[in-house]
């Protein structure tokens, strides 16, 4: 159909009073149940749009789109949204991305095809088209942890990433390093940024200058963090420590450190970001910034919700407190390496 259904024409097709299609929207009981199914019916087919956009009836399905489930990061996020979705009684369907075009058709169309009532989109891109295709359909979304800066209007779900960037490299200059290195993940995510921004921050404000040839970039994961830790430990005037941008690099730094013939942290001190569950079970146990991923799923839900229940937003974006949680992976540098 090119034109919006009504009201007037599902009552129409219905046979019934415009009275009774709307009694039947607002779930009212004084309705015939075959006549309300029968109206029902109609709404699915012609994908009905209440009043503002969404669906008028809903089908008691969350999609969570992640672009894998192979990180301890991403399980934790998966946690949350499928534990506040339960107390709703509401089902959570997980969509796999590892590319944004490797899949056609897109995962916006495989969304629509099993008439999901919302989308929680977790770091992936999104497309000016994806949104509107959604949008059409009358699918409600939020990004977790947006790769690049969202619209205005789209309700996104963070953490305070540059406070957790700034944190974690006081804490190594209060311990008197001074030769700090830095490994983000993707260059181009806003987290990334976030995080190094925190990292030079820091080091301006102690009056360190910022070595270019101590900012790396890995992919978050234990690979990329061993590479570009095994770089920063082959300068000739290496770092004393090292700040990873996840935990997941952080045990990649620990790795390369081994291989270097060098101990964490007598030698080396290394800071994480995430605090996953297994940071504690470390060998030593890894200082790292706290983000609260399991509240984070949870609170993407939530206002997932509120958009489904037609509730204004206080704000489109949400920012979580970091906390720094500092373990034994960190210590003073080696005697003579503060200058």
């Amino acid at each position: 159909m090119s034109e919006r259904p009504t009201l007037a024409l599902i009552a129409s097709e219905a046979g019934v009073s415009q009275a009774t299609v709307s009694k039947v929207l607002n779930g009212r009981t004084d309705v015939a149940p075959a006549t309300r199914e029968r109206v029902a019916d109609l709404l699915r087919t012609h994908n009905y749009l209440a009043p503002g956009g969404r669906r008028a009836r809903r089908s008691g399905l969350i999609d969570l789109v992640i672009g894998g489930l192979d990180s301890p990061w991403a399980v934790e996020i998966l946690r949350g949204v499928e534990a506040e979705c339960a107390e709703r009684g509401t089902g959570t369907v997980v969509s796999l991305v590892r590319d944004d075009n490797a899949r056609p058709p897109s995962w916006t169309s495989l969304t629509t095809m099993h008439d999901s009532d919302g989308v929680i989109l977790v770091t992936s891109r999104m497309t000016p088209q994806q949104r509107a295709q959604l949008e059409r359909a009358g699918i409600a979304l939020v990004v977790i942890d947006p790769v690049d800066l969202p619209d205005s209007d789209l309700a996104s779900v963070g953490a305070t990433n540059w406070a957790g960037g700034l944190s974690a490299t006081e804490h190594l200059i209060e311990l008197g390093h001074r030769r700090i290195g830095v490994i983000g993940g993707p260059r181009e995510m806003l987290c990334t940024q976030a995080r190094v921004d925190g990292y030079r921050a820091a080091l301006e404000r102690a009056g360190i200058e910022v070595d270019r040839r101590l900012i790396r970039y890995g992919d978050f994961r234990h690979e990329g963090g061993f590479r570009a830790s095994r770089d920063l430990l082959a300068l000739e005037d290496r770092p004393t420590a090292i700040f990873a941008g996840s935990d997941q690099q952080a045990m990649g730094a620990y790795e390369a450190a081994r291989q270097a013939g060098l101990q964490v942290p007598h030698d080396l001190s290394v800071v994480g970001f995430d605090d996953l569950p297994l940071c504690q079970w470390l060998s030593p146990p890894l200082t790292t910034v706290r983000q609260p991923l399991e509240e984070m799923g949870r609170l993407a839900a939530r206002t997932l919700f509120q958009q489904l229940d037609g509730e204004p937003l206080v704000s489109p974006r949400i920012e979580l407190a970091t906390d720094l949680r500092v373990r034994l992976s960190t210590a003073p540098p080696p005697a003579g390496t503060t200058t």
